[in-house]
């Protein structure tokens, strides 16, 4: 049996080491003991694009931040779910990340990176949120492996009240905020909604048909003035099976 062969390797930001690694031509990256992701298994960041792009097709000059180039997957995704005349804005702290997405002889995101709607940043997305007042049509933040498991201790910030409150700042005003995680959150949720969303939360396989589940937590601006809001639990299912749609009793969203 082949062993995984280590590609590349860089320290994080708090000091971690980021690797590369290659097994009978798939590609992972990993953080310490965590498996970040694979390019055997995306589908659950093939449809975060999917969902928080739906209504973006049809809209002219849409602008979207992507947290996180990882392997490109969620670029290429969103590349294909909005117009030839969108932005898209790619905020990616670690420039060994933008480096092997870069290389041709990886098979990453080379060419989506080439898209002439693409600006790469290397920069910790909070600071682009910061900065950016009701700039962007959706967000899709897949920095990490979620609220509960923090693969780097800088992102925690993204996951806060106050920095999903910058996060809703930053949306236009029908925008739609994402978030990626590997397990399901409650609190997260709760606090999510805390922050002025509307929030649904989709289960899907990480695989196409298989694999582990992961959990998107889709957030749009809140408009609510007090009555309750549902929120839905999804969990999604290839196309020639039926979708179950399980939905739950949540507290109003609080308009921020």
């Amino acid at each position: 049996m082949k062993k995984w062969n280590l590609v590349d390797q860089t320290p994080t930001p708090d000091g971690r080491s980021i690797e590369l690694r290659e097994h009978d031509g798939v590609y992972e990256i990993h953080v310490g003991s965590f498996d970040l992701m694979s390019t055997r298994r995306h589908a659950s960041e093939d449809k975060i694009a999917e969902l928080a792009c739906a209504d973006l097709k049809q809209k002219r000059n849409a602008r979207v931040l992507i947290g996180g180039l990882g392997m490109g997957f969620t670029l290429k995704a969103t590349l294909e779910a909005v117009a030839r005349d969108a932005t898209v804005v790619v905020a990616e702290i670690m420039p060994a990340v933008i480096a092997w997405n870069r290389n041709p002889a990886y098979p990453l995101a080379g060419l989506a990176m080439q898209d002439r709607r693409v600006t790469i940043v290397e920069k910790d997305v909070a600071q682009v949120i910061r900065s950016s007042q009701g700039q962007f049509d959706a967000i899709i933040l897949d920095v990490d492996n979620g609220p509960a498991a923090l693969t780097t201790d800088g992102n925690a910030r993204l996951y806060t009240e106050e920095g999903l409150r910058r996060t809703r700042a930053a949306l236009t005003p029908t925008g739609c905020a994402a978030f990626w995680a590997a397990g399901p959150d409650a609190p997260f949720e709760k606090l999510f909604r805390r922050a002025g969303f509307d929030v649904e939360t989709v289960r899907c396989r990480a695989h196409v048909n298989s694999g582990g589940w992961h959990y998107l937590f889709m957030g749009r601006r809140s408009t609510a003035t007090g009555r309750p809001v549902a929120g839905r639990t999804i969990t999604q299912k290839p196309a020639s099976g039926r979708q179950r749609i399980d939905v739950l009793a949540h507290h109003p969203a609080q308009s921020g």
